[in-house]
Parts: structure tokens; sequence; C-alpha cells
């Protein structure tokens, strides 16, 4: 009789250990979601800035249409992507475009002056470091999660329960970026 309760003891002991791991990846899993949302909200508002911001280049550099079609093409991608691995990859090409379509407006001068464009230009780069900030939050927990369910012993419940790895997001690399030179000797 004393050797059954000891092991019920063992079991209950056990399954007290199993829940409680479980549910510390489910709110680490639940925290990376509401990461991933957080900043989705940001991407959405960035789609919303784009329509406007290539009407107003339009009007100024009627023979770039490539370009202001490249970014429209990577907007209604980004917007169309289903999973989060299509849509982070679809934003880095919206970010590309978008630096593109920058370039092409440094070339004139007119639209550089034009309040419309310098106040959408504003915004965007408002929304682009919200972006940014909930983009390193969101790999913050993607770390954390990733690391709970693959440590010793949380990874027998992580792959007992199928807890899968979340990729972080991160951004396309940007060494053939132009290298900026400052002179101050003029």
């Amino acid at each position: 009789m004393t050797g059954i309760i000891i092991v019920l003891i063992i079991l209950v002991l056990l399954a007290i250990w199993v829940a409680g791991i479980y549910n510390g990846l489910i709110r680490s899993r639940n925290t990376v979601d509401e990461g991933f949302s957080t900043m989705d909200v940001y991407l959405k508002k960035r789609h919303d800035l784009i329509p406007n911001l290539v009407e107003t280049v339009k009007g100024y550099a009627k023979h770039e249409s490539e370009t202001l079609i490249k970014v429209t093409e990577a907007r209604k991608n980004a917007m169309a992507a289903a999973s989060d691995a299509d849509k982070m990859q679809s934003e880095n090409e919206l970010s590309r475009t978008l630096r593109s379509l920058f370039a092409v407006a440094e070339q004139y001068p007119e639209l550089k002056a034009n309040q419309n464009f310098l106040e959408l230009q504003r915004q965007l780069q408002s929304v682009e470091d919200d972006i940014a900030s909930s983009r390193k939050y969101y790999n913050a927990v993607v770390k954390e999660y990733n690391n709970k369910r693959e440590i010793f012993p949380n990874n027998f419940v992580s792959n007992m329960f199928s807890f899968e790895k979340r990729s972080m997001f991160e951004l396309e690399d940007f060494s053939d970026r132009d290298e900026i030179k400052v002179d101050f000797g003029s």
C-alpha cells in the first residue's frame, strides 16, 4: 500500500512538473504571437502610407514608372503574404523597393521640397522606427521562447506537445548599400 502511494505521489509530481513546463511554453508562445501581431500593426500602417507616397512621387517623376510599379507590387505582395515566413520575406522586399523610391526622389529637387512628400516621408520614418522597435521586441521574445523549448528537460515536453521553433524577423543583408560619405571640408 505504501508503494502505491509513493508511485502515485511521484506521478502527481511528474504531472505537475509537465504541466508547469507546458504552461510556461504556452505563455512564451502567446508572447511571440503578441509580438508579431504588434509588429503587423505597424507593417499595415506602412502599407497604408505607400499609395499616398507613390502618388506624390508619380506627379514629379513620371518617367520613373518602373520604380513605382515595383513599390506597388511589393506592397501588394506584402499585404497578401499568408504565413509569417512569407510576410517576413515580402516585407524585406518592400523595404528594398522603398529605398529605391527614395533614391529616385533624391533626383527631383522640387519633389524633395514638396510639403506633402516631406510629411509622408516623416510619417513613414516614424512607422519604420516603430517597426524596428517591434521587430527588436519580437526577436527577443522569439529567442526566449526558442530557448525555453530547446533546453533540457523542457525539450521533452515541447517535443511531446509539438511546440514548433519560431523564426526571427531578420533584416536582409544591407552590405550592397552605398557607403555614406560626409565631407565638412567645403
